[in-house]
């Protein structure tokens, strides 16, 4: 099966100044892709050449196995995008703005719209300059969603938003997948990528430097552990054990990180009497500083 998005040594190159170099990625059917990496560091570039409104000085780009420059009217049929500062006239209500857009596509469902704007608690009949940062974001979303399409390609779309409403964005993006859809989600939420995300890509000064499912991401980084023992033998034997790191112990309390295979603490920890264990899972901020940390 073809990949949705195809990114094939890909740099795009502003005068002297990398936007991106030489960069390689894939995104298959089915699949929410989250896309990371501080502020400069390419990936509104990406976003705007997976949507034809820039395009690459070398490398090529397939978009449903098309070529993303000159089948671009043919791909964007097919995709929702929002981009992470995205304008809209200001003297329309949300609703006519909706229609404008529907009727270039060939019609608008008023009533999924009106769903969209129900779950993302929208009012469509206020005028676009009047709405808060927040309630913009809520037009921008319903315009990229309110089409069903194939693929969305959202760069920041939870920007502005309370959690209620983060949440239920997050809940139309489930059942998206389910459908069979596909998403490239750029986002600085390191929890909101965790949640939503099958997988993973960090891009640093205009470089990938990694791509990781997110199913593997647990063992990218140490667990954080916390043992209660009174038999104060469990600290040396624990410092003898392959992956501990970074002990610290506070009376019958020891705290470390952890890498590795979990069994052998586990069967250490089981062979002593204790009162308490918590295994933290490691979690995609650490991840992200650990990439990046080795990145520099």
């Amino acid at each position: 099966m073809k990949p949705v998005i195809e990114l094939n040594k890909v740099t795009k190159l502003y005068g002297q100044t990398v936007g991106i170099k030489n960069v390689s990625l894939q995104v298959q059917s089915g699949r929410i892709f989250g896309f990371l990496g501080p502020n400069g560091a390419g990936k509104t570039t990406t976003i705007s050449m997976l949507v034809d409104l820039t395009r690459p000085t070398r490398g090529n780009i397939k978009i449903f196995g098309l070529d993303g420059t000159a089948d671009s009217l043919e791909i964007r049929k097919r995709i929702g995008f929002l981009a992470g500062d995205f304008a809209l006239d200001a003297g329309l209500t949300g609703w006519q703005q909706l229609e404008y857009f529907g009727n270039l596509r060939g019609g608008l469902d008023k009533a999924y719209v009106r769903e969209l704007a129900e779950r993302l608690n929208c009012n469509l009949n206020r005028k676009f300059k009047t709405l808060s940062r927040g309630n913009r974001q809520k037009v921008g979303l319903i315009s990229a969603l309110m089409h069903k399409p194939e693929l969305l390609i959202f760069d920041e779309p939870t920007s502005g938003l309370d959690p209620l409403v983060q949440e239920e964005f997050h809940n139309i993006i489930r059942e998206h997948k389910r459908s069979g859809g596909t998403a490239f989600i750029s986002s600085h939420l390191l929890s909101e990528v965790q949640e939503i995300c099958d997988e993973v890509g960090f891009v640093r000064e205009g470089s990938l430097i990694a791509q990781e499912n997110m199913g593997e991401i647990a063992t990218l980084a140490p667990r954080r552990v916390r043992v209660v023992c009174d038999d104060a033998g469990l600290a040396q034997k624990l410092g003898e054990l392959k992956g501990v790191e970074d002990m610290t112990e506070t009376k019958s309390t020891l705290s470390f990180t952890y890498g590795g295979n979990i069994n052998p603490l586990l069967k250490l920890a089981s062979s002593y009497k204790l009162k308490d264990l918590t295994v933290a899972e490691a979690d995609l901020e650490t991840v992200f500083m650990k990439i990046y940390g080795k990145a520099k």
